[in-house]
């Protein structure tokens, strides 16, 4: 292999002080490296659900950063032992498809494990050599409520405790950062990070009184039933239908996003100029099998789903004007097209110590570089969490936005993606809500979501955040590009950004 150039971060990293918190790593004997594995199924390794090849892996990237600095300072800080980086060796997903649609007949867990085996499978893994799973949810699993523990138990991976996450839209990006932060205390090696939502499987709320009685007619027999019977109320039992409703601030996600349009003056055309470029980037990466590699096949009951079914190749701007508002359909200006769809899927990644991804012979796809969480007052713009978490990101990676080759802002609506990027480049805005004298700046279009984004693939909660990792670190080693930002907003005020880097 020939020597690795220094990276920017590289740089940083050795003229800025280093934390002194890291916990000791104790580092492993070192083995040779073998060559690069073959495609060919291992005996100790699951069936798969289809064939593929892996997705090709890059070169090396300095360390991921974790601890979380002030708003007025920049702290980058190793992980680990100073010598490691953490790698996501590929990832895999399922396809996206909308609620109630091809996914219906199939559980999160399913869903889950089917994705995990396929991903093992294509990177010949032995399930003994993973050392932890961490899988994001949203939507609750009742018989299941840790994810994670099942895949592994359906997987053979007796030895992985697993744990589940959660953190609204970003808890895709909080499995990732959890299994970097397993690697970088020295509990782990090996892990494997997922996510997964299928609203077609929310389970179904009755409300108190209901269970309350139902509760009460299991201890009741003969006249004593019927008696209490009589007292059910028929209306009761029809369910509280789902809702993505804040708790906090009684509203639904589309009447915080409406707030948001009308705050920042963001137009309704802007907003479908936005939909159409989605849907358009996305066909056009279909079509030209840039990311073949990173959709697997699913086996439901009804047969084999093996496409996503919300990209819209005929959607055009005169369709869009005709949509009425949904959230205020009186001066409203956010419709189902600049909307991201209820939607299930699946999604996991493979992350590593450099290390050991050497020892097993695997040559990474790319590298965590640095990683923010940030939280809002929700009342006031819920939705800005990008513009919070962003600046966190770049600064523990010793970068600035116009370093970024590559960006991607999840689109839970256009209005919301439209506010971030207006707020990212706003003196005031960074002034008296962020305490920073230097704004990020203006956001290059030209390298925003190349590949589409959530309003064309949809959004199962915490599958998106993977779905922008793998694409992203797989973007840019097709345009031989090298660093790449991702940002996610999420109910309760909070966001979140990743930084990857391909080397």
């Amino acid at each position: 292999m020939p020597p690795r150039k220094k990276s920017v971060t590289a740089a940083v990293q050795q003229t800025l002080p280093v934390a002194k918190a890291a916990p000791p790593v104790v580092a492993k004997p070192a083995k040779a490296a073998p060559a690069p594995k073959a495609v060919a199924p291992k005996a100790a390794a699951p069936a798969p659900a289809a064939k593929a090849a892996a997705p090709a892996a890059v070169k090396k990237a300095p360390a991921p950063t974790t601890e979380r600095a002030p708003t007025t300072q920049r702290t980058v800080r190793k992980l680990g032992n100073g010598q490691d980086r953490i790698a996501i060796v590929a990832g895999l997903r399922t396809p996206f498809s909308r609620s109630w649609s091809d996914l219906n007949d199939v559980d999160p867990v399913e869903l889950s494990t089917q994705v995990a085996r396929e991903l093992l499978f294509r990177l010949e893994m032995r399930p003994q050599d993973v050392d932890q799973v961490i899988w994001g949810t949203v939507i609750s699993v009742v018989r299941s409520p840790n994810v994670a523990r099942e895949v592994a138990m359906n997987l053979g991976m007796y030895q992985c405790s697993g744990f589940s996450v959660s953190r609204a839209c970003a808890s895709g990006f909080q499995a990732i950062a959890s299994a970097a932060q397993q690697i970088w205390s020295g509990e782990c090696d090996v892990v494997l990070a997922g996510g997964v939502d299928v609203t077609s499987h929310a389970p179904v709320v009755y409300k108190k009184k209901v269970v309350d009685q139902l509760q009460k007619l299991q201890k009741l027999h003969g006249m004593g039933l019927i008696k209490e019977l009589t007292h059910l109320n028929p209306m009761d039992f029809f369910p509280t239908p789902p809702a993505l409703t804040e708790r906090y601030t009684g509203k639904t996600m589309g009447e915080h996003a409406e707030e948001m349009a009308q705050n920042f003056s963001i137009s309704r055309r802007s907003q479908e100029e936005l939909a159409l470029a989605s849907h358009k980037k996305a066909a056009a990466a279909v079509q030209s099998g840039k990311l073949a590699g990173e959709i697997m096949t699913v086996q439901t009951p009804k047969g084999p789903v093996s496409a996503d079914n919300l990209i819209r190749t005929d959607m055009d701007a005169g369709r869009l004007a005709k949509l009425k508002p949904v959230f205020d359909k009186r001066n409203g200006t956010i419709t189902a097209a600049t909307s991201s769809a209820l939607t299930d899927g699946a999604a996991c990644v493979l992350v590593m110590r450099e290390s050991r991804a050497k020892e097993l012979g695997y040559e990474p796809l790319g590298f965590i570089n640095s990683f923010a969480f940030a939280g809002q007052d929700p009342r006031e713009n819920m939705l800005l969490g990008n513009v919070y978490s962003t600046p966190l990101a770049l600064d523990r990676a010793g970068m600035s936005l116009p370093d970024m080759d590559l960006l991607e802002i999840h689109e839970a609506f256009a209005a919301q993606v439209l506010s971030n990027i207006k707020m990212f480049n706003d003196k005031a805005f960074f002034r008296d809500k962020l305490n920073r004298d230097k704004v990020l700046g203006e956001v290059d279009m030209a390298k925003l979501n190349t590949r589409g984004g959530s309003l064309a693939f949809g959004h199962p909660f915490a599958a998106t955040g993977l779905r922008i990792a793998t694409t992203m670190l797989n973007a840019l080693r097709q345009e031989d590009k090298q660093f790449g930002l991702g940002t996610i907003c999420a109910a309760g005020g909070m966001g979140t950004a990743m930084v990857f880097e391909r080397n």
